[in-house]
């Protein structure tokens, strides 16, 4: 499912026109990005968490010459689903 067809799944889920549905997906989406930013963490029960992780330096091989590189050290974002839809998904 891509952008488009998530808003068009909430606008009729939800009785909203596609505009509507639009605008809130990315009002959602804005303010996941600026808690997360932040490094606080999303947490919406029954369907999941967002959290921000940091991943330590560590040395890596280039797969086309075989040279040791080392790969920086960044931060990421998880998801760990949460029990509801985990259930739902088995």
């Amino acid at each position: 499912m891509n952008k488009a067809e998530l808003i068009d799944a909430i606008a009729s889920e939800a009785d909203l026109t596609k505009a509507d549905a639009k605008r809130a997906l990315d009002a959602f989406i804005g303010a996941t990005t600026n808690a997360l930013k932040k490094g606080e963490r999303v947490a919406l029960v029954g369907f999941g968490s967002f959290s921000v992780s940091s991943r330590e330096a560590r040395k890596g091989r280039n797969p086309q010459s075989g040279m040791e590189i080392t790969i920086p050290a960044k931060k990421v974002v998880k998801f760990k689903a949460g029990t509801e839809l985990a259930d739902m998904v088995k």
